[in-house]
């Protein structure tokens, strides 16, 4: 069994679908007016952008464990991510570093989602 998709209620779909394609390199495969954006990466993962108000919900406010994480090969992709997402204007509040014996770092965007880029290879991990 392998996880297919992820369906993520967001705030909005529009700077969602931006911020996916922008940051992290994944493609629309399908975009249905202003309710859905169906997403894919390079991997073949779904990553589904839901428009929360479309559904009859609110603004989400995930719980503080909530979040979205993405490893990457190297600690250069970490260090290519964070450039990126600086370049990008979003706000980053620490670098990459050391954290629970992988390279990476976290930020928040989409209206206070928390991201996790990591790397968890052995030379990340000796540091």
């Amino acid at each position: 069994m392998r996880l297919n998709h992820l369906n993520l209620p967001v705030d909005d779909l529009a700077e969602a679908r931006s911020f996916f394609e922008r940051a992290f390199g994944f493609r629309c495969v399908r975009q249905a007016a202003d309710v859905v954006s169906v997403m894919s990466d390079e991997h073949g993962f779904t990553l589904t952008l839901a428009n929360a108000s479309r559904f009859g919900g609110e603004t989400p406010r995930y719980p503080d464990a909530f979040h979205v994480g993405f490893i990457v090969e190297s600690p250069a992709a970490v260090d290519a991510a964070y450039q990126r997402l600086a370049a990008a204007n979003v706000p980053l509040a620490r670098a990459p570093g050391q954290q629970h014996g992988a390279y990476g770092f976290y930020f928040t965007a989409l209206n206070g989602i928390l991201f996790e880029v990591q790397c968890t290879s052995r030379a990340a991990a000796d540091g």
